[in-house]
């Protein structure tokens, strides 16, 4: 399809987006019942390529193609009249597909060619402006997970090796707890490959760099990596070796939980920390980023159904909270240049609504009620208090208020602020959309409606989700149903 092809373009994407959200929640009544479906096929000798649907898959699956769909709405606005959309697009949709297959992989195997194939899709939509240093960003993306993947790799190939094809189950593999028993020094090894394998993509420092440096690209691209795609792939994958390979049980037996707790921990703080001392919005938000990701993992290694439940629920909602904040980041960008926090003195009056959801992601990261990120760590202090870690929930308040630190400054400045006259804005009516300059048309809105409206959306839900958090259908209560079937108490 060629780029001056314009409509059909939309109508595709928008059409298999909506599609996919359809199917998805057409499901969701069969997860809820506890239900697993399952697709399995010969790939090579003795391994079978395996799908399958199940609760946990489903919840993971439900946020990307929400996601994806408001994605597809704001990329469309940001990309408008910028060069090689149909290219864009093609990758874009190939993320999806990865991303859904990861999702709804029912073995390592299965797991590691999407997690690899997403690898390869996201490359493109970082180089996507091929400026140098957006080469550069996404030569760094691509060295780090390549070497991760092939350290992933090696243990997915070690462990079937040693006990045969690995299918995931609720409480982890019963060959695999049969080899851990029997011997638990390879064991808990080959367990410390799979983990550092899946710590590039989320973020876990010390390998976290990647990230920051694949801010060039276009917003959307960056959006899709911190709330949706490969960080996320990441974070699950450590959720279904923890959990579907080896099961808590086993790894708590092993000794592996309270290191990757610690590892954890410094990664939440550090990254933190980083954040602080950034001017730059998206420096800001890559490193809180690095920060945020790690209170999922953090809550998979505390031995607790609540700590686990706030794990599986901050999939969701550190996915509304920050694509939030990167739509607003672009928002910023596209109609006002505006690229630093320095920069934001009274901008709640010319774009009040972006403003309002950015706040909203900022205080629901902070973990202010009543925004889903209360929730998250309402649920992990409780946990580790019940699992007899109290001083988990000193990491927890020492991140808050590092959160508070780094996220309250840009919202003072936004709404109270006094703009300096040294600050210059971009014109209202000129967009940069991450390839060239172009005009675009004056709305009554404050910005283009195709970015604005996805914004709002996502800020929206990530308040009623918090507001409705005990109401049977929430992301919480369903959060709680899967961590029920993954912890073996």
């Amino acid at each position: 399809m060629r780029d001056d092809q314009h409509r059909p373009r939309i109508i595709i994407n928008l059409v298999g987006a909506t599609l996919k959200v359809v199917l998805v929640f057409a499901l969701i009544p069969l997860a809820v019942a506890g239900e697993t479906f399952e697709l399995r096929a010969p790939f090579v000798d003795g391994i079978d390529f395996v799908l399958r649907i199940e609760p946990f898959a489903l919840y993971f699956l439900t946020l990307s193609s929400v996601l994806w769909f408001l994605t597809t709405i704001y990329a469309i606005g940001y990309l408008e009249n910028s060069p090689n959309r149909t290219r864009f697009f093609a990758f874009f949709s190939l993320c999806v597909t990865a991303t859904t297959g990861i999702a709804l992989s029912g073995n390592l195997i299965t797991f590691l060619i999407f997690y690899e194939l997403l690898t390869l899709a996201t490359y493109p939509l970082v180089a996507h402006r091929q400026t140098p240093e957006s080469l550069a960003g996404a030569r760094t993306y691509l060295r780090y997970t390549l070497v991760g993947g092939v350290v992933l790799l090696l243990g997915v190939v070690w462990l079937t090796a040693v006990v045969g094809p690995v299918d995931f189950a609720d409480r982890g593999s019963p060959e695999v707890a049969e080899f851990a028993q029997t011997n638990p020094r390879l064991a808990a090894l080959i367990f410390g490959l799979l983990i550092a394998g899946l710590a590039v993509k989320a973020a876990i420092v010390p390998v976290h760099a990647w990230l920051p440096k694949a801010m060039v690209a276009p917003t959307p691209v960056s959006a899709l990596l911190h709330a949706v795609a490969v960080v996320k792939a990441g974070v699950f994958g450590i959720a279904l070796v923890i959990n579907g390979v080896y099961g808590v049980d086993v790894a708590r037996e092993l000794g592996v939980l309270m290191p990757l707790s610690v590892i954890a921990s410094v990664t939440i703080i550090y990254g933190s920390v980083l954040a602080l001392q950034q001017d730059g919005l998206k420096a800001r938000l890559a490193y809180s980023t690095v920060s945020q990701l790690s209170y999922i993992v953090l809550g998979l290694t505390i031995p607790s159904v609540l700590a686990m439940t706030g794990a599986v629920a901050h999939i969701v909602n550190q996915g509304l909270m920050k694509i939030t904040l990167f739509f607003c980041v672009g928002l910023f960008a596209e109609t006002l240049g505006i690229k630093k926090v320095s920069q934001l003195a009274g901008l709640g009056k010319r774009m009040p609504l972006t403003c309002a959801a950015f706040t909203v992601g900022a205080l629901g990261m902070i973990g202010l009620p009543p925004v889903v990120g209360f929730v998250t760590k309402w649920y992990l202090g409780m946990g580790a208090l019940e699992a007899g870690q109290g001083w988990i929930v000193g990491v927890l308040l020492l991140s808050s208020l590092l959160n508070a630190a780094y996220f309250l400054p840009p919202v003072y400045l936004m709404w109270w602020g006094q703009k300096d006259g040294d600050v210059e804005w971009g014109n209202d009516n000129v967009a940069d959309t991450g390839a060239v300059s172009t005009k675009i048309r004056r709305v009554r809105w404050e910005a283009s409606p195709a970015l604005l409206l996805p914004t709002l959306v996502t800020a929206s839900l990530a308040v009623i989700l918090g507001i409705f958090a005990g109401v049977d259908i929430s992301s919480v209560e369903l959060a709680k149903i899967i961590a029920e079937r993954l912890y073996s108490a």
